[in-house]
């Protein structure tokens, strides 16, 4: 086992669902910087669905970032609001799945330099019961070498619907040396996290940020509606004082990019409770 000063420790946070889902961020974090276990080295969060649910406006991009954020995932509906393409390729920290096709903006990863080495971040999208992309699997097996040549520690965030996919993304990730992959998408946080062939760190879903009490993020009556009819119905925000946040914190060998451990955290925050 390495020592602490050898390690880099890692928070990834998982979906940020609308307003609720970037007040449960900003939360956590205020309370992390207030007790001594402040100590990540660098902070990770999937944005897809961080403005109203659907996509990421360059307001709440830039308010993300001065939580202290460093780099931002997406997923497939990071298109959904259009003012994406103004800013996007300004970004310095956002990535979008690295397997739409060549010319699509922006950029499917990012290398950080971070406590005295480089970590790479890769976003890529699933392919079972999801929009039809690029394979995920040759786009990892063709750059990975050349990503580890420039980082030794490379996350992985797999934006897919199949846990099965996901678990066998997983180890054919693995077999490649990745430090981590980490499940986003389903807004549910798993209890299968832990670290494949003793070096990739790995969790199905990482789960959400958002309402407390809602359906994934959303409010329950229109979702109830839409399943009950399946007639599509407007999904709208779930309004609640009491929030939610899922993430994991990581630790990796800073030289070999071999995770070390992988915890899952839930934290719970009623705000009517916090004085303004």
């Amino acid at each position: 086992m390495t020592t602490e000063n050898e390690q880099i420790k890692v928070l990834f946070i998982g979906d940020i669902v609308g307003r609720p889902g970037r007040n449960a961020v900003k939360h956590f974090l205020d309370d992390l910087r207030a007790c001594e276990n402040n100590d990540y080295d660098f902070i990770i969060a999937n944005v897809e669905n961080a403005s109203h649910g659907f996509g990421l406006t360059e307001k709440n991009h830039n308010d993300l970032a001065s939580y202290g954020i460093d780099c931002f995932t997406s997923g497939n509906h990071i298109w959904d609001k259009k003012d994406i393409y103004s800013y996007i390729d300004k970004s310095d920290r956002l990535i979008r799945p690295m397997n739409y096709p060549k010319g699509t903006y922006g950029v499917g990863y990012r290398i950080f330099d971070v406590k005295n080495t480089k970590v790479a971040v890769m976003n890529l999208l699933g392919r079972t019961f999801m929009t039809p992309v690029d394979s995920p699997w040759e786009i990892l097996e063709n750059e990975i070498e050349k990503i580890k040549e420039q980082a030794p520690v490379v996350i992985v965030d797999f934006h897919a619907e199949a846990t099965a996919e996901k678990i066998c993304f997983a180890k054919f990730c693995s077999a490649h040396n990745v430090s981590a992959v980490l499940g986003t998408h389903t807004h549910v946080q798993t209890a299968d996290e832990r670290i494949i062939n003793n070096y990739t760190a790995y969790i199905s879903d990482a789960g959400f940020c958002g309402a407390f009490d809602s359906v994934i993020g959303m409010a329950y009556e229109p979702s109830l509606k839409r399943l009950i009819t399946s007639i599509p119905e407007r999904f709208d925000i779930a309004e609640t004082p009491v929030l939610e946040l899922n993430a994991v914190s990581m630790r990796f060998d800073a030289v070999s990019g071999q995770a070390q451990s992988i915890e899952r955290i839930h934290y719970i925050k009623d705000i009517s409770e916090v004085q303004t």
